[in-house]
């Protein structure tokens, strides 16, 4: 007789697959708040920077107009990566389970597929002051020293590392909306969210939202009114950031990070011929990348 996968089709539990795709929905996504989420259809996603023009030049009458040439910024690619984790159950296992644990193994998978895209994903802001990890102008995201095109520098981050506090974030807000193109012109940015470790959370909120200032970053107790209420900067607070010092300021129209999903995660299983045992795993595929440093500034605190 010809033993077949059908003689075990009872380790092939199809509510298995509910399981894990229904705890994975269930689960919130922190990621998509922040990123541009697309998919793409090939091994990786290659951006490239073209600057603007410079300013207009005065035409004096009868004269020829002054031309000017757009110039080529850095490339970024985002290779995308397959991540997979498996887990298998003896033939014996899964029948004699008085408890059912097995059926809870797929949801376990299924938060571990979770937090792995939030880890990985927010793994870009974590070692964004590192000068390990460098993007397109050699710099990492976060810097004092971006190069322009044209010439000079810009920043996006404190000159001095500081603790978040009502003078840093409004020396930031200022840097931040001072930022240049590569051509030197404005871009007139606006941050309309401020990204926090839970740490952070009830400092954030008595910044962003407190009627009163405050007074020397100390206390609520200055009278005048809070001009960074008047900002509307939205809250954000983000438990997969890594240092608990750490916070950001977000203009969400213009930052230039992105998540590609190149294959979404899937579920598979299977039966081992020779043990009965139960195979089950789930894989996806994807990649992060900051195709440029413009729109997002950050400080890591002053420790």
């Amino acid at each position: 007789m010809t033993t077949s996968r059908s003689s075990f089709v009872d380790l092939l539990d199809p509510s298995f697959r509910h399981i894990i795709f229904d705890e994975y929905q269930r689960r919130p996504e922190y990621y998509s708040k922040v990123f541009h989420v697309e998919t793409s259809d090939r091994q990786s996603e290659k951006m490239s920077q073209v600057t603007s023009f410079g300013l207009f030049s005065e035409k004096p009458e009868g004269e020829s107009i002054s031309y000017d040439d757009p110039k080529q910024g850095y490339d970024i690619e985002a290779v995308h990566a397959t991540y997979g984790l498996g887990f298998r159950v003896t033939e014996e296992m899964y029948h004699d389970d008085q408890f059912r644990i097995m059926k809870r193994m797929p949801m376990m998978l299924s938060i571990s597929a979770k937090e792995t895209v939030e880890t990985v994903a927010w793994s870009i802001i974590n070692s964004g002051f590192s000068g390990s990890r460098t993007f397109g102008d050699g710099k990492p995201l976060f810097a004092v020293d971006h190069p322009l095109i044209d010439a000079g520098t810009d920043k996006n981050t404190l000159a001095s590392p500081a603790d978040l506090s009502a003078t840093a974030l409004k020396q930031a807000i200022q840097d931040f909306e001072e930022t240049k193109d590569h051509r030197g012109l404005p871009l007139r940015l606006k941050p309309d969210i401020l990204m926090v470790p839970p740490a952070l959370e009830w400092t954030a909120r008595e910044l962003l939202h407190s009627s009163y200032a405050a007074n020397s970053d100390i206390g609520l107790s200055d009278m005048r009114v809070n001009p960074l209420r008047e900002r509307g900067i939205n809250l954000f607070v983000n438990p997969y950031l890594t240092d608990p010092d750490s916070w950001y300021l977000i203009d969400t129209t213009h930052h230039q990070l992105y998540f590609f999903w190149r294959k979404p995660m899937t579920f598979q299983s299977d039966t081992d011929f020779n043990t009965g045992d139960g195979l089950f795993k789930a894989t996806m595929r994807f990649s992060r990348t900051a195709a440029d440093w413009r729109g997002i500034y950050g400080s890591p605190g002053a420790d």
